[in-house]
Parts: structure tokens; sequence; C-alpha cells
């Protein structure tokens, strides 16, 4: 199982493009495997990740994950393959469906039918991220053109994916999928077993399963439960999460969050790996002073154990 970080999340982060830069060339040089970054209210992550690409050399640089509504596929797809070329081929995209209260309240776009919208999004922007011309005439999007990017590289799609339809999408059509807010046993009772079946059954290689999870070295888990409970409140009410958690048997994001000593971490994150997990994308909390530096020591330290 590969070891990954989210940026740009953590109240300790020095989350200016500048303190992002900094804190990726020292996850690469800990040998962490890859950053992910979620496109949200502040830095656009796919200029953040190519910047970055163009400070570091050997780290795999991915969104996590960048809402499709909000861009046309021939300008996402024109964003990626530059992005690509800046990260030398490094670069993935983590691609979603965002939520409903952000497409049409924040917006102000249709959020109607969102898993039509998301197979005729990746009809039209696949080709263009091999390099090949885009020949897509749906019922949402007529997208005929093509990218002639000098110094090409092809992009890895991966889609955040948590419902049945969307799994099946995924895994028939994409590289795999990235999660959030999914606990283990969501992962290996639905998940997991859903998107392999549909790449299966597609005939393509064994899906990525990158997970997400918020993660805390500390010794008062009680404290930084009732921390992350209030901090991410907003994850338990959002309906595709609350239907993982709701798969998890659990109240709130605080259930699923990785929190304890070393040795509880350690076996939390050995579970991830036994279940069939591919990516773990560790979001350090900052649930006490100094939290996210000794949490990030100690993934640090188990990179090399």
């Amino acid at each position: 199982m590969r070891t990954g970080l989210m940026i740009g999340a953590g109240s300790d982060q020095d989350s200016s493009l500048e303190g992002l830069i900094k804190l990726s060339k020292r996850a690469e040089q800990a040998g962490f495997d890859n950053l992910w970054m979620a496109n949200v209210f502040s830095l656009d992550a796919i200029t953040t990740l190519a910047l970055i690409g163009r400070e570091t050399s050997r780290i795999e640089l991915g969104t996590a994950v960048v809402p499709s509504y909000p861009r046309h596929p021939a300008a996402l797809a024109q964003q990626c393959l530059t992005a690509a070329v800046a990260c030398n081929g490094r670069f993935t995209l983590g691609l979603g469906l965002s939520h409903q209260l952000v497409i049409e309240n924040m917006f102000g776009l249709s959020y109607d039918k969102p898993a039509r919208h998301m197979k005729e999004y990746l009809q039209a922007l696949l080709p263009m991220l091999n390099g090949e011309a885009a020949a897509h005439n749906g019922e949402l999007y007529r997208v005929n053109c093509k990218f002639d990017v000098p110094g090409f590289k092809p992009v890895p799609v991966i889609v955040a994916a948590l419902g049945d339809t969307m799994l099946k999408l995924a895994g028939t059509m994409t590289a795999g999928t990235t999660t959030w807010m999914t606990g283990p046993r969501a992962l290996a009772d639905h998940i997991i077993p859903s998107i392999c079946q549909a790449a299966e059954a597609a005939g393509k290689p064994a899906p990525r399963i990158v997970c997400g999870l918020p993660i805390a070295l500390t010794d008062d888990v009680d404290a930084a439960r009732e921390k992350i409970a209030k901090g991410l409140q907003i994850y338990g009410m959002l309906p595709s999460y609350r239907a993982m958690l709701d798969k998890e048997g659990v109240t709130g994001p605080a259930d699923v969050s990785m929190l304890g000593d070393e040795a509880n971490l350690r076996e939390k994150i050995r579970h991830l790996r036994d279940i069939g997990v591919t990516d773990f994308n560790a979001a350090i909390m900052s649930v006490e002073d100094g939290g996210f530096e000794r949490t990030l020591a100690f993934l640090e330290s188990e990179l090399t154990s």
C-alpha cells in the first residue's frame, strides 16, 4: 500500500503557495509516494500541483478531487495536460461530482442526474487526456476537439465514487476511485468489491483504491474526537458521506478518523492495507498544539520502518 499526504488541510499547515511547496519537498524527501490536494475554496489545486511538479522530481501529484461541473471537459483536459507536462507525467486527476449544496446553491448550476453527467463528462474527457480527439455528441456535452501539447504526457483519472452507479462507472471507465470520510467496513464490504467487480467485468486491471481519512497522533483521543466532530461536522450531513457513515454504522466523521498513539495508528493503517486499499491518503488533523508536526513525523518514520 502506498502512503500519501493530503496537502492544504490542517490548521497547523502553512497553506500559502510557498508553504505547500515547502511541505511537498519535505514529503518527497521523506519518501511519501504521493500528494493529494482538494480543489476547495482556496488555491486552485491543479495549478498548485503543476507548480509543485516543477519543484519536485519523483512524488506523484493528484487532485482529491476537482469538481467536474464548473469546468467544461475541454477546459479541464487542457489544464490537466499542461499540469502533466509540468510534473513530467506524475499528475493524476481525481475527479468528482461535488455536492448539490455547492453546485446548485453556490455555483448556480443544475445537479440533475449527476451519474449521467459524470458518464458523459468522462466520455468527452478521457480521449483528450490520452492525446486523442474527443468526438462526443451527447445530451449534455458536444465536444469535438484535440489538444496538441508539447511534451504530452497521458493523464490517469480516478473518480470519487461511493454509490453503486458511480462505482460501476469508475471501475468500467477509469483507473479507480478516491474516497473521503469512508471507513474500513464500508470500504471492505461495499466500495472495494463493487469497483473491483466492475473493473473485472470490463476487462480492466485491478482499480486503485485511494482512501482519504483524517489522522492524528494523540494521547487524548476523547478531546481529539470532540474537536474533529465539531470541525468536520458538515461531512456528516452531506448525503453521499452520510450514506457511507451509515454503512460503517457510526454517528459522524470523528468515528472514522484515525486517532491514537503510535501502535494504534499503525494497526489502523495496516488494516487498510489488509482490506485492499492501494493508497492511503493521510489528512493530518491538528487536534492539539504541535499535533500536525508530531503526526507528520510519525508517518515519516513509518515510511522507513
